[in-house]
Formats: C-alpha cells, sequence, structure tokens
C-alpha cells in the first residue's frame, strides 16, 4: 500500500515539476539569445536605387529607439544591416553572410523585387524569414509554395488595379502610354494594369517602352511616348528615372494625366529633384500619411514619428516618405517580436508575422490597418488616391482595394 501512494505521489510531483518550467521555458534559434536578437536586412546604400538606402538608416535608427527604452521583452536587438547596390548577386551574397556567418534570426526588409526573387529559393530552403520584404511585387504572398517569405506594402498589381480602374472611369478615350522598369517589377506592374484594362487594354495603350536599371537616362522614351500620341502616362520607375521622367515631360512640353507608382512618390527624393513645379497634378496612391501634409501637425502618431526622427536620425529627410516607410515597417516587425515572447524560433516568427490584427501604426493613413493571417501573407491591401498640387500629396475619394485573384 505504501510502495502504491509513493508511485502515485512521485508520479503527481513529476507531473508538476515538469509543467512549471514548461511554462516559462524559453525557445530560441539561432540569432536569438535572453539577451539579444539579431535581424539581419540588405539596401540598396550605393548604384541605381540608392535613393531608397534612407529605408535601412531609418529602420537602424528605430532600433536604436526601441533598444534605449529597454528592448523588446528585455531583449536587445542587434541590426546587420548591408549595401548590395541593388544587384541581385551581391544580395545573394550578403544574405548568405548573414544567414551563415553573422547567424541572424531573420532576414528583415531586403529591399528590390529582382534581390528578393534571387535569394527567395535560398531562404526557404535555409527555413529563415525572409520578412516584410520592401517590394509590392505579387509573388511574397504564396505561403503554399513559400511560407518563408511574407510581403509588407501593398501589392504593384492591386495598385495598378486601381489606376486602370480610375482611367476607365474618367479617362475612357483616353491614350496611354507607359515607361517601365525591364524586370520582375515592372512586368508585375504592367499585368496588374493590363488585368485592370481588360479588354480596353489593347485599342487603350499605344505605347510601352522598358528601360534598364543601368541606362544612364529614361530620356528617349519619354521623347518617343509623346511622339506616340499618348495623352495618359503610367510611370512604372524608380526614384532616380521617376524624377528623370517627370523633369524630360516638362522640358518637351508634354502634359499627359501622369500616373506615378507609389514606390516613387517622396516628395524628398523624387518630386523636389523634378522640380515641385514639373510635378504638379501627378496622381499616385498612398497608405501612409504625407509627411508634407500640414494636416497631420497636430496627429498623435505623425507627432510621434517627427520626435523619434528628431532625437533618433536628425540628419534623416523628415520629407522623404522612405523614412516614414522605414519607421512603419522596424513598428510592424517590434508587434511581432513583441507577440513571439520567449518563443524566438524562427518558425514562431514567421506564425506570429501571419497573426497580425487590425494593427494600426503611427504613419498608416485613418481607416487603414495590417492584418495577415496563414494563408493571406498581404499585410497591407488598401490604398487611397492622391494628388500633387505643389507642395504635398492631396489624398481624395475612398479607401480602397484592388484585390487580386489568385
Amino acid at each position: 500500500m505504501k510502495h502504491a501512494y509513493w508511485t502515485v505521489a512521485s508520479a503527481a510531483l513529476a507531473v508538476a515539476l515538469a509543467a512549471a518550467p514548461a511554462a516559462a521555458q524559453k525557445k530560441y534559434d539561432t540569432g536569438a539569445s535572453d539577451t539579444e536578437i539579431k535581424i539581419g536586412n540588405t539596401n540598396p546604400y550605393s548604384g541605381p536605387a540608392s535613393a531608397y538606402g534612407t529605408i535601412g538608416k531609418t529602420i537602424d535608427a528605430y532600433f536604436k529607439k526601441v533598444n534605449a527604452e529597454g528592448g523588446v521583452n528585455g531583449r536587445k536587438i542587434t541590426f546587420i544591416s548591408y549595401d548590395d547596390g541593388y544587384s541581385p548577386p551581391k544580395t545573394v551574397e550578403q544574405v548568405r553572410k548573414l544567414v551563415e556567418s553573422d547567424e541572424v534570426l531573420a532576414v528583415f526588409q531586403p529591399l528590390g523585387t529582382p534581390s528578393n526573387t534571387a535569394i527567395q529559393k535560398y531562404m526557404n530552403a535555409k527555413k529563415v524569414p525572409q520578412l516584410f520584404v520592401a517590394t509590392g511585387a505579387t509573388k511574397w504572398g504564396d505561403p503554399k509554395n513559400y511560407p518563408w517569405t511574407i510581403g509588407w506594402q501593398p501589392n504593384y498589381q492591386s495598385e495598378s488595379r486601381i489606376y486602370a480602374k480610375y482611367i476607365l472611369e474618367k479617362h475612357p478615350n483616353g491614350k496611354i502610354g507607359i515607361l517601365y522598369q525591364n524586370d520582375d517589377y515592372g512586368k508585375d506592374y504592367l499585368k496588374g494594369f493590363k488585368d485592370g484594362l481588360g479588354d480596353k487594354a489593347k485599342t487603350m495603350i499605344v505605347s510601352e517602352l522598358p528601360y534598364e536599371t543601368t541606362d544612364p537616362t529614361v530620356d528617349s522614351q519619354i521623347v518617343n511616348l509623346k511622339a506616340s500620341g499618348a495623352d495618359i502616362f503610367f510611370n512604372i520607375t524608380t526614384p532616380k528615372f521617376a524624377a528623370q521622367a517627370i523633369k524630360k515631360a516638362a522640358d518637351i512640353g508634354w502634359k499627359p494625366v501622369h500616373f506615378l507608382n507609389q514606390v516613387s512618390s517622396s516628395v524628398g527624393a523624387v518630386l523636389k529633384p523634378a522640380g515641385v513645379e514639373n510635378s504638379v497634378g501627378i496622381l499616385t496612391t498612398g497608405y501612409l500619411k504625407d509627411q508634407t501634409d500640414p494636416q497631420w501637425k497636430d496627429d498623435a502618431g505623425f507627432k510621434a514619428f517627427i520626435a523619434f526622427m528628431d532625437k533618433y536620425y536628425p540628419e534623416g529627410d523628415k520629407s522623404s516618405s522612405f523614412t516614414g516607410y522605414g519607421y512603419s515597417v522596424a513598428q510592424t516587425l517590434m508587434q511581432v517580436l513583441k507577440q513571439c515572447g520567449d518563443n524566438l524560433t524562427r518558425e514562431n516568427v514567421m506564425k506570429q508575422a501571419a497573426n497580425l490584427k487590425d494593427l494600426k501604426l503611427d504613419m498608416l493613413l485613418p481607416g487603414i490597418t495590417i492584418n495577415t493571417s496563414p494563408t493571406d501573407f498581404y499585410p497591407i491591401e488598401q490604398n487611397q488616391m492622391m494628388k500633387f498640387d505643389g507642395t504635398k500629396w492631396e489624398t481624395f475619394g475612398p479607401i480602397l482595394s484592388g484585390e487580386i485573384g489568385s
């Protein structure tokens, strides 16, 4: 009898002891510990897309803020960001270094469609999060085939469908000229736009001209687009070429209805270099508050962003949408890491990234929130039309969704 009691009691004690540590058990993968979380990144600090370099610098500044305030769940962020010059082979080299030498927990916000395409299979084979990539290509929302890759910004096809819908409503007899970057990024926008126009694409598009990122200018393409008779211009370019296109169109007196893809809608990095007087009337879409718009001066979220810039990135351009973007995506990562708690495995990082519910950020436009699920890897799926008035972007119309088919 005595022996039986001891066995039962011991079993109960063993269960109790096993349960206690399980509740408080910490789980770590490479790149995480009791004191540190290592996050990797690549960004074009040099080369044809170097205007985006300020995104990486803003993220770095935001993590300094997080660390100064005690870190995430008591852990400090170590942010390792390398220059890849917007060159896919260089991205591959730098990402391998981050994963295999620096041993980061995740690669966060690697920038560029061609660059992310070059590393996607590697990241998924290694089962390392390719987290909130800095590109709106539609392919980043494919959890079935690429469960370790997730997008962040509105995808390019849904954005260009919004422009197509607007054109069909407001300019049904327009003649459309298109300038696009000759890679996955440019072609993704092009596909969404043509899908949005439907049968009208064949008759409305009178010219579509590519350019390479190695081209010195897009001047000849702009001259040819004007000569095509186009009175609507869809400008699918990265910042350097966007500024060139706006300026050249003004120089030759071409005044089409101008749609500019939102990846180049920065007032500070694109419209000012192109000449704000040349940019009046340009249309785009947005999901972030325009940092040049005085309507936000008393907005609590905007004030928090300005305070952050003043303290942690004073040399950064407060008028550039790229700083607002970097701040917002860094806030999103912080939410994911908070939700991870003490389970800092790569698998749990992806699980939490796919479990964001109505997340509001300081710089998102009112009415736009972040939502993800195990089957929805598109965090932001809403936009609002905007028009440049010479000093700022003015939003108009409702919050729109240009949802795409699977």
